[in-house]
């Protein structure tokens, strides 16, 4: 895969990362074998369960040591690999438009999508993106090659932030229309009530989607930085506001710690798989942190 003149791919980083497998939490259907595991038994290397024989089993699978424990006839099975989908939820609003040292939140979160979505087309699993503008925005269909990992690519470059945001819409219709089991990478600040944002993950995890948050916000946001008076503004249409940051500290903090709290609550109550991250941290570390915490314990080392 060419990665020349995208800014969001380093292939320092993709080497980097490229030794440690992209896993999905859940298991996933798909119509090529891969390394995931599907719902389906099937014949792989990794044992699943013994279930008693019946007529038509193949009895190349019956296990004689069973049958010599317990006198009945039992056939083993494993779990069937699959390939997955990867759907990629970049928030594509105006508050995406702040940043620091030069990287605004839409371009960490296109290099978190991009480099997550390159991986799982080296390992054979689908990729598709959706832009959460406000009205739903672009869609992409998740497929395998690599003419349709270029136009994911191409989707990419172009976005530019504006506007509200529509994550809540994009979500919903997402868990709607993505009708197979998918690995649901979700890049946002989150600026949305917290009480939505669990309507939405409970809706990807009914449906059985395997959902990551990727919650980018930027240090300022986070530890009011601010000691003279400032204007700030609002990214997504509103009108600016002149300040003094002392007068409204407190009142800050207060509002701050209520939606931090509220987003921890809705990412516990929905278990989906959610990662703070302040974008002044190199991606290539968050990158290697989140795939070495999908590797399931027998494949460490």
């Amino acid at each position: 895969m060419d990665t020349q003149h995208r800014e969001f791919l380093d292939p320092a980083v993709l080497t980097r990362l490229s030794s440690l497998p992209l896993y999905a939490r859940k298991m996933m259907m798909g119509n090529v074998s891969g390394r995931h595991r599907s719902p389906h038994r099937g014949s792989s290397i990794e044992f699943a369960e013994y279930r008693k024989y019946v007529q038509g089993d193949d009895p190349r699978r019956l296990d004689w040591r069973a049958y010599g424990r317990s006198d009945r006839f039992y056939v083993k099975e494993f779990e069937a690999d699959t390939n997955l989908r990867l759907i990629g939820v970049l928030d594509t609003s105006g508050s995406m438009k702040y940043g620091a040292n030069g990287v605004s939140k839409l371009d960490y979160g296109k290099r978190l999508i991009a480099s997550l979505g390159y991986l799982a087309s080296q390992q054979g699993d689908a990729v598709g993106l959706t832009c959460a503008a406000q009205g739903l925005g672009v869609q992409v269909p998740a497929k395998r090659n690599a003419a349709h990992l270029r136009n994911v690519f191409n989707t990419l470059a172009d976005i530019k932030p504006k506007g509200e945001t529509g994550l809540v819409e994009a979500l919903h219709k997402v868990a709607e229309q993505v009708r197979q089991r998918a690995l649901i990478v979700i890049a946002s600040d989150l600026f949305v009530p917290p009480n939505e944002l669990l309507d939405c993950f409970q809706h990807l995890r009914f449906r059985k989607h395997d959902v990551v948050v990727f919650h980018l916000l930027e240090a300022a946001e986070l530890e009011f930085t601010f000691d003279r008076p400032t204007r700030f503004l609002d990214l997504e249409g509103g009108p600016s506001l002149l300040v003094e940051p002392s007068v409204i500290r407190r009142e800050y903090e207060a509002a701050l710690k209520e939606y931090i709290e509220g987003i921890d609550a809705a990412v516990r109550d929905s278990a989906v798989d959610y990662h703070r991250i302040r974008i002044e941290e190199p991606y290539g570390d968050v990158l290697a942190r989140f795939l070495v915490s999908r590797t399931p314990r027998r494949s460490r080392r």
